[in-house]
């Protein structure tokens, strides 16, 4: 097992700022549109981006992974094709790895105040999205020969929302509930990358019955929307990536963990900047099955300091 305990800076970490302007001049087209769901309020699309023409799709004969992505939005607003994923989209297709951006239901769409007082319209909201990656999951195992897609090989991604809706996702397949019980039988992900993601508990602290996938989570320690450490009343949780590394650390599971000091939100939106810090965890943690343990805490300036929701208030306006 390897581990490394970090403070990055701009120096080490590389990373080039990404701006919304910089974003929007990132133009990337699916290969494919499907309906992966019909639902009573609307149909479900996923777009596939393969990997570019000429990529390498493989490293030493192990195939890369294809991400299934979720979008951010507070449940109440995003897009599957939002141009601001569009550079991150192509940063991946162009080094090999295939894309699947998929829609989900916004379960809290019109709504104007969340918090632990509205745990069951929050709780219903991230059981749909986790409901719709699941049909979403099963589409594309289902037609994986037309998709060019190994079954065996998916990871998947979020940024916010879709941050929460991957890490929830886990947890349900990780305790064998009843939400995970449409997947096949013994389905797990390849892996799991969480920008500011969280996981809701009603049983007190975060419990993995089995083993969970490697994951990869990224979290800004100053982080009021999605909270870094928690929000608990009683039994009633909802776990941020810093608290939830504890539970990794504890029972020795394969994961990363990026503290960026100081950040909020913002770094739900980082993919674009931290793209070596994926591809490292994909080659290594998945591709490789390596357990190989990182945990840093990072400064650095040149992160993407976008604008976007940072508090509650912002997002649902009280």
């Amino acid at each position: 097992m390897f581990k490394k305990l970090l403070i990055i800076t701009a120096s080490l970490l590389a990373m080039s700022a990404f701006t919304n302007a910089e974003a929007q001049t990132q133009v990337i087209s699916p290969d494919g549109t499907y309906i992966y769901a019909e639902r009573d309020t609307c149909n479900l699309f996923l777009d596939v981006y393969n990997p570019a023409k000429g990529s390498e799709t493989s490293i030493g004969g192990i195939r890369k992974p294809t991400i299934i992505f979720m979008f951010g939005g507070g449940f109440l607003r995003g897009t599957r094709d939002d141009a601001s994923y569009h550079k991150w989209f192509k940063q991946m297709t162009d080094d090999g790895y295939g894309i699947i951006s998929i829609d989900y239901r916004l379960g809290l769409k019109g709504s104007n105040k969340v918090g632990i007082a509205q745990v069951n319209v929050l709780d219903k909201a991230i059981h749909m999205a986790v409901e719709d990656l699941f049909s979403a999951t099963n589409f594309i195992i289902e037609n994986a020969e037309q998709l060019n897609v190994d079954p065996k090989n998916l990871v998947i991604s979020g940024s916010s929302a879709g941050a929460i809706s991957v890490m929830q996702a886990e947890y349900e397949i990780s305790n064998r509930t009843v939400w995970a019980s449409v997947l096949p039988q013994g389905f797990n992900y390849a892996g799991v990358m969480s920008f500011s993601g969280a996981i809701l508990s009603r049983e007190g602290k975060v419990d993995y019955k089995n083993r969970p996938a490697p994951t990869l989570m990224l979290h800004g320690t100053s982080d009021s929307l999605v909270p870094y450490e928690q929000i608990k009343v009683f039994n009633l949780g909802f776990f941020g990536g810093g608290k939830l590394v504890k539970r990794f650390q504890k029972f020795g599971f394969n994961y990363n963990m990026f503290h960026f000091i100081d950040y909020g939100h913002e770094v739900a939106g980082s993919m674009g900047t931290t793209i070596n810090i994926q591809k490292d965890f994909l080659e290594k943690n998945v591709m490789q099955k390596k357990e190989r343990i990182i945990e840093a805490w990072i400064s650095d300036p040149d992160v993407y300091k976008g604008g976007g929701p940072q508090s509650r208030k912002d997002m649902y306006g009280k």
